[in-house]
């Protein structure tokens, strides 16, 4: 029986990469990319050749079965995805599941997640928080956001720089105006800028500074003194 490896890789700086997840993709069966031209670019890098064979939300489940009778029949597989921990936000979970049904190992590294290092230097509470992700676009956002208005735990959300004055300008209307909030964007990048301040501070800063980037929001949660 094989083994699927989970493998983060550098959200920014290449340095970021461990030891281990270089050994691990070296030795590699299948390379499991969620997209090879991204992914090729770090592996060139670490001078890793092994087969990569792409791997995301469109294709996951017409491929997923055919890797796993390859791991059954004793590969191992390393995923990975564009950046990160995959899984989170990201490809992942399907073939995971798999695995665990059929039996197979799944092993997953630690290492690079944008979110951790967005809330550790964030300056809100961080002992206890819920991870959202990428809120809905359209259908289920409204509701989404109104039952987290009595969350109050620290929140955090993944944004596109297009939606993020959109967001933040929701959050204001949801959450109020004064709510604390921290901007994360460019994280272990040569850019890397967290905007803190409360949600009508940070809306002008990126009102009159253009975001860029890769984005983490982390938002506190409702205080007890609150309505």
């Amino acid at each position: 029986m094989g083994k699927l490896y989970v493998v983060p890789t550098p959200v920014g700086n290449l340095e970021d990469m461990t030891f281990r997840a270089i050994r691990i993709l070296k030795e590699a069966d299948l390379i499991l990319a969620e997209d090879t031209r991204t992914s090729g670019i770090l592996l060139k890098h670490f001078e890793i050749k092994n087969a990569m064979q792409s791997h995301h939300k469109f294709n996951e489940h017409q491929t997923v079965e055919n890797v796993v009778k390859r791991m059954k029949a004793g590969e191992t597989v390393a995923l990975i995805s564009d950046a990160g921990t995959p899984g989170i936000s990201d490809p992942g979970f399907l073939i995971v599941r798999e695995c665990i049904r059929n039996g197979v190992e799944v092993q997953c590294l630690p290492g690079a997640t944008a979110f951790v290092p967005a809330l550790v230097s964030s300056g809100l509470p961080d002992e206890r928080f819920c991870f959202e992700g990428f809120l809905p676009q359209k259908k289920g956002r409204v509701t989404r956001l109104t039952q987290l208005q009595n969350e109050m735990r620290t929140m955090i959300f993944y944004e596109s720089p297009y939606r993020l004055l959109k967001t933040l300008t929701q959050f204001m209307e949801y959450f109020g105006a004064e709510r604390q909030v921290s901007v994360c964007r460019e994280i272990s990048k040569v850019h890397e800028e967290s905007v803190r301040g409360t949600l009508t501070e940070v809306v002008e800063h990126f009102t009159k500074t253009e975001p860029r980037g890769e984005i983490v929001i982390v938002l506190a949660g409702k205080d007890e003194k609150e309505n």
